[in-house]
């Protein structure tokens, strides 16, 4: 049996590998792309939340370093939720007090330590493949619509909005839509040399020691200024805004400390309880989606990951920061960027914690559009035609949940269209499970009939209609062998009706037989399922 939660993984934790140079190599690369991906996010959310600037980067530096750290996950990255903003937004205003809204954020990462102790993240076992691969699918379709507005120069809605409706109170189609009407020629030039360098530049082999991201920056930055004074020149807006900081004195002025006056207030503890199980929620699905990317398969250990979350907001609400959750986007992009270890992570947030201390200048240099060009080609990796194809062959039970799982995802947000694919997926789970009950057989015994009913190994309460339709449908004066040598678990209800049915089948002239089916059966302890090496 394969271990999902691994919660030794701390103990048996091997240091060195961390610091390999063939991980090293690609870890490094791969820092600096999240680290581009991760930078307009953690403002753009920040400005959609109604919290300062510098909370999202400070969020995001967190969740790069402290939950990077303590995370058993080797590449998903945390920061900023998009999917948290109209909660941030609406607890800032409700609780009337930036202040008292940390307090709600340090309440919700003491629930969140909580849930990894008693092994919550469990529940991202049950979660189908079939809705994760579309909910991937969903945020590459969506990146691309999202950011298509950003490459040509449209930047009414903040970097990172996920979802359909927006707070420009326009939505997603409507947005791209307007973005036609309002072309900056410059982005759109600027967008497309970036597009060329990220799909032609890692094919020449030697070169491609350099990232193509970077290149990407740097092609943006030269472009951007050449641009400067012509009639292709781009708007203060079109460029990513980190705050400036001039002196220690400024820098420590911009943290933030939780009011501990109102922990008795009712509402606090009703947006921590909010945050801490939509967090915990998005950061598990982006722990099973990332899992599905990796191209070594590891998998994260879940509960682990709960108590790095809850660590990372408890020190977020300290200082001053957002809510933070494991963050599809960004993980997705150290995925395709090739990176190895949970080093890029870390390294990704102590780049952002350089940019904000030693060259904010510079990087307020960066056009918006070529960035967006690097999360265009995110999304095109993510919502790839060849994933469309594999589901389609893997049947309906599994591309039909696969596509509702995108088109709610898309048309909606991140939770309510997972949890619209997961009724779905449920759906043909019942439906495969009220199949597949038992092994029907029939053989001849002279001028008789004999059905033979070999039970399943596991025979649940789902599977009570199929054997009782069956069991009803069966020819008066045959003979019926109920096989249940090969049960370790049946359902009690399905016991009911297995005697029920021999104890009144003689009225239809049917001689029943059971074999090996006990008067009860117990459920095995977790603990036996579990493997111990002692």
């Amino acid at each position: 049996m394969q271990i999902k939660q691994g919660e030794s993984a701390m103990g048996n934790l091997n240091l060195k590998k961390y610091f390999l140079s063939k991980n090293l190599k690609r870890d490094i690369p791969s820092s600096v792309v999240v680290f581009l991906v991760a930078l307009p996010l953690c403002l753009g959310i920040a400005l959609a939340s109604g919290a300062p600037l510098f909370a999202g980067v400070l969020t995001g530096i967190i969740g790069g370093i402290v939950v990077g750290t303590l995370s058993g996950s080797q590449l998903s990255v945390a920061g900023p939720a998009a999917g948290l903003t109209v909660i941030v937004l609406n607890a800032i205003t409700t609780l009337g007090a930036y202040e008292t809204f940390l307090l709600a954020l340090v309440l919700a990462g003491v629930f969140q330590i909580i849930l990894g102790i008693v092994k919550a993240g469990t529940i991202a076992n049950y979660f189908p493949s079939s809705v994760i691969e579309g909910m991937l699918a969903a945020i590459g379709i969506i990146l691309i619509m999202k950011q298509f507005p950003h490459a040509v120069g449209y930047d009414a809605d903040f970097e990172g909005d996920e979802g359909f409706s927006q707070v420009d109170e326009h939505n997603t189609f409507s947005g791209i839509t307007r973005a036609f009407a309002r072309i900056n020629y410059g982005a759109v030039i600027i967008a497309l040399v970036s597009l060329a360098f990220m799909i032609y530049w890692p094919k020449f082999k030697k070169l491609a020691v350099v990232p193509a991201p970077l290149l990407v920056v740097v092609a943006g930055i030269v472009l951007s200024l050449a641009f400067s004074g012509t009639g292709f020149a781009l708007l203060d807006k079109q460029f990513v805004r980190i705050p400036l900081v001039n002196s220690s004195a400024e820098f420590f002025a911009l943290f933030k400390s939780p009011d501990f006056s109102q922990i008795g207030n009712k509402q606090v503890w009703i947006t921590a309880f909010t945050i801490a199980v939509v967090a915990s929620l998005e950061t598990l699905l982006s722990l099973e989606a990332v899992d599905k990317i990796d191209p070594i398969k590891r998998i994260s250990p879940t509960n682990r990951e709960l108590l790095a979350q809850g660590a990372g907001n408890i020190v977020s609400g300290m200082l001053g920061g957002l809510p933070m959750t494991a963050v599809i986007v960004r993980s997705s992009a150290n995925v395709n960027a090739g990176a190895r270890t949970k080093m890029s992570a870390i390294i990704h947030g102590i780049f952002l914690l350089v940019a904000l201390l030693a060259i904010p200048s510079l990087i307020n240099h960066i056009p918006l559009s070529c960035l967006a060009a690097i999360l265009l080609m995110t999304g095109y990796k993510l919502a790839r035609i060849s994933l469309f194809k594999h589901m389609w062959h893997q049947g309906l039970s599994q591309f039909i949940p696969f596509v509702v799982t995108i088109v709610a995802v898309v048309m909606t947000d991140l939770l309510i269209g997972v949890g619209i694919g997961m009724l779905v997926g449920i759906f043909y789970i019942l439906r495969t499970n009220l199949r597949n009950p038992y092994f029907y057989h029939i053989e001849k015994n002279g001028s008789k009939k004999v059905i033979k009913l070999k039970l399943a190994e596991e025979v649940s309460f789902l599977n009570k209609a199929a054997i009782q339709v069956t069991l009803t449908s069966l020819p008066q004066g045959a003979e019926v062998v109920i096989d249940g040598s090969n049960s370790r678990y049946i359902d009690p209800d399905v016991l009911e009706i297995i005697h029920n049915y021999k104890h009144n089948a003689y009225t239809k002239g049917i001689i029943v037989q059971l074999n090996d089916v006990k008067e009860k059966y117990d459920v095995p302890p977790l603990k036996e399922m579990v493997y111990n090496p002692n």
